[in-house]
C-alpha cells in the first residue's frame, strides 16, 4: 500500500533507514533532527522588538493548566495571522510581559515577570507561576509591546494535607470542528467549577472544508490548507490554530484552569503505540507521531515535564486536591498495544484476555497502583480517554464490543480492578471521553453478574461537538440499557459533565445542549446522579 503521508516525512524516513526504528525509544533521538523538531534550552534567533508587532498577537487567547498548591501553569501563544504557517512573525524570539493578580481589575498584584516566545516553539508560552499561595482564584494577563491579552482566570489547588471541603470539576471531550459549533464550551465557561478535565479528541487531523463542514459558514471561507488531512508539524499547529480561533474554546480556557490528555484524534484515528490506523511504516508514523505530540504539548497548558522528546512523551501525571480527591491522568494511546480484531467491534475471543497486552503500558500501570497504595485521598479520580466498563453492543449470545476501548484490554481492566481492591480503594470514579454520548456506568467487579461488588463509578463526558446535534436517545438506546446493567444513564447529545465532590458523596450532572449544527442554543441538565463515600453505586437525583 502506498504511503498516505506528506513527502517531507518520507524523505526524512528514508534518510534515516528503517534499522533505526527498532522501538520507539531508538527512534526518539533521531527523530528530534529528522523531524526538525529542536532540542530542549534557548533559541539563538535573534530578538523581534515587541513594539514592532502591529496587530493583535493574542488572536488565539490564553489559558492555564494543572493547578498544584503553590503553582499554575500560564499558555499564550503570539499569533497576529494565525492561519499563516507563521503566525505572521518572523523567525525571531519575542518578550512578553505577565502579570498574576488577585483581582479582575489587577488592583492587587501579586506576581509579574517576563518570559520569551521562541519560534522553535511556535511563539507559544509556558509561563509556571510558583511560590503562590494555596486554594486561591488568580487573574493573569499578558502584554506584548502594546497589545494586552485577554484577561484569565484561574487558581491554586489546596495544601495536599488540608481537608478541603468540595471540589467541583467538569469534563469534556471530543470537539471535532467541522461537525458543529462549541456552544457547550460557551456554557460551561459561565459555569462554576473549580478546573475543567479534557478527555482528548481536542483537535481531529481530518480536513475541514471552506465552509467548516457543518459549521455551514456563510460569513467567511476558510482558507484551502485546513481542507487536508494533518500529516506534518505545520500541519498540526495550524490546526491547532483553526481550532483556537474559536471563540467559545477561547472563552472556556480564560474561565478555568484545565487538566488535559490525549486520545487518538490528535495523531491519528485509533492508533495504537507504534502502529498506526492503516499500518503505514513505522519510520512514517513516528514521525508523524513526534510532529502531533510536540504540537500537542505548544499549544496546551502544559508543564515543561510534559515536553515531547522525539514520539515519546510522559503525559501519564497525578495532581491533588487536598485530602479529598487525588487526580490520576492517564495516557491509553502511546503505550497500548495493537487493537485484536481489526480495530472494529467483534464480538471478541481470546486476544481479548492475553495477559500481554496492556493499554497502559507496563510502567504506567505500576505507577497507577503505586499511587493508590500511597493515596490519602477520599476520592480517587482517574482520568482518561476510552469506556472502562464492560459495553455489550447488543444482545446476542456473544455480543460485540470495541475492541478500542479497556474491552479489548479485558487483562489490563482486571489488573487495574485488583490493584484498587488491594490498595484499598473505595470511592473510585473513572472519567471517559470518546463516546460521543454521555454514560453514567457502576463498575463491577464482575460485569456478567449484576450482583456482583460494585468496584467504583465511570462518567463519560459526551463530545462537545463530535457526531452533531446528537439525540436524546439514540436507536441503540434500549439495546444497550438492556444489555449493561450496570449502565444507568445513555444520552445521544452534545454537552459535558459536571462532578462535584465533598465528604459524603459525588454528584454527576449531564448537561446537554439541544443543537451544534446552529449556533447560541441553550443548555438543560439532562439527569443527575450521586455516588456516597464508602458506598459505590450511583443513585439518580
Amino acid at each position: 500500500m502506498a504511503s498516505r503521508h506528506h513527502p517531507e516525512l518520507r524523505a526524512a524516513a528514508r534518510h534515516l533507514g528503517r534499522r533505526r526504528f527498532l522501538t520507539v525509544t531508538a527512534a526518539a533521538a533521531a527523530l528530534a533532527f529528522s523531524a526538525d523538531l529542536p532540542a530542549r534550552g534557548a533559541s539563538g534567533s535573534r530578538e523581534l522588538d515587541a513594539a514592532r508587532i502591529g496587530s493583535d498577537p493574542f488572536t488565539l487567547g490564553v489559558a492555564s493548566g494543572d493547578p498544584l498548591p503553590d503553582s499554575v501553569l500560564l499558555w499564550t501563544r503570539l499569533a497576529p495571522a494565525p492561519f499563516q504557517p507563521d503566525g505572521g512573525l518572523p523567525q525571531q524570539s519575542v518578550v512578553v510581559q505577565w502579570e498574576l493578580a488577585s483581582d479582575k481589575s489587577f488592583g492587587t498584584p501579586v506576581r509579574s515577570g517576563t518570559a520569551v516566545a521562541y519560534p522553535e516553539y511556535h511563539h507559544t508560552l509556558h509561563v509556571d507561576v510558583d511560590g503562590l499561595d494555596s486554594d486561591r482564584v488568580y487573574y493573569y494577563r499578558f502584554k506584548a509591546g502594546t497589545w494586552i491579552s485577554e484577561t484569565g482566570r484561574t487558581r491554586t489547588a489546596p495544601a495536599t494535607t488540608a481537608a478541603a471541603a468540595s471540589l467541583s470539576y467538569a469534563a469534556v471531550s471530543c470537539q471535532a470542528y467541522f461537525d458543529g459549533y462549541y456552544t457547550a464550551h460557551r456554557h460551561l465557561s459561565q459555569d462554576d467549577v473549580d478546573v475543567v478535565l479534557h478527555l482528548g479528541d481536542y483537535l481531529y487531523e481530518y480536513a475541514v472544508t471552506s465552509a467548516g463542514g457543518h459549521r455551514a459558514y456563510t460569513d467567511r471561507k476558510l482558507p484551502d490548507l485546513f481542507n487536508r488531512e494533518a500529516m506534518t508539524l505545520e500541519d498540526y499547529r495550524l490546526r491547532y490554530a483553526l481550532y483556537k480561533s474559536d471563540p467559545d474554546l477561547r472563552a472556556v480556557h480564560a474561565a478555568h484552569p484545565f487538566v488535559v490528555t490525549w486520545d487518538d484524534h490528535e495523531v491519528e484515528n485509533n492508533y495504537a503505540g507504534a502502529v498506526s490506523e492503516n499500518d503505514d511504516p513505522p519510520e512514517d508514523f513516528l514521525l508523524r507521531r513526534a510532529a502531533a505530540y510536540r504540537a500537542y504539548w505548544e499549544n496546551q497548558p502544559l508543564r515543561a515535564a510534559q515536553l515531547p522528546n522525539g514520539p515519546d512523551a510522559r503525559l501519564y501525571r497525578r495532581l491533588q486536591w487536598g485530602t479529598l480527591a487525588q487526580f490520576d491522568v492517564l495516557d491509553t494511546r502511546q503505550y497500548r498495544a495493537d487493537q485484536v480484531y481489526a480495530d472494529t467491534t467483534h464480538s471478541g475471543g481470546p486476544l481479548q484476555d492475553d495477559p500481554a497486552r496492556t493499554i497502559t503500558g507496563a510502567a504506567q500501570e505500576s505507577w497507577l497502583i503505586d499511587g493508590w497504595r500511597a493515596s490519602q485521598a477520599l476520592w480517587n479520580v482517574m482520568p482518561q480517554q476510552v469506556c472502562f466498563s464492560q459495553r455489550k453492543l447488543d444482545l446476542t449470545a456473544a455480543p460485540k464490543m470495541s475492541m478500542d476501548a479497556w474491552d479489548g484490554y479485558r487483562a489490563s481492566r482486571r489488573r487495574i480492578l485488583d490493584g484498587a481492591k488491594a490498595a484499598g480503594v473505595e470511592n473510585l470514579v473513572v472519567m471517559t471521553g470518546d463516546l460521543h454520548a454521555a454514560y453514567a456506568f457502576d463498575i463491577k467487579d464482575d460485569f456478567d453478574d449484576p450482583a456482583s461488588r460494585t468496584l467504583g463509578t465511570e462518567f463519560t463526558a459526551t463530545s462537545v461537538a463530535s457526531g452533531r446535534d446528537g439525540a436524546e436517545k439514540p436507536s441503540t438506546w434500549d439495546t444497550y440499557l438492556k444489555a449493561n446493567p450496570h449502565l444507568k444513564f445513555y444520552d445521544g447529545r452534545r454537552g459535558y459533565v459536571r462532578v462535584t465532590l465533598d465528604r459524603q458523596k459525588a454528584r454527576a450532572d449531564f448537561r446537554t445542549v439541544s443543537a451544534v449544527t446552529t449556533p447560541g442554543a441553550p443548555v438543560s441538565t439532562a439527569a443527575s446522579f450521586v455516588t456516597e463515600a464508602g458506598d459505590p453505586g450511583l443513585k439518580p437525583v
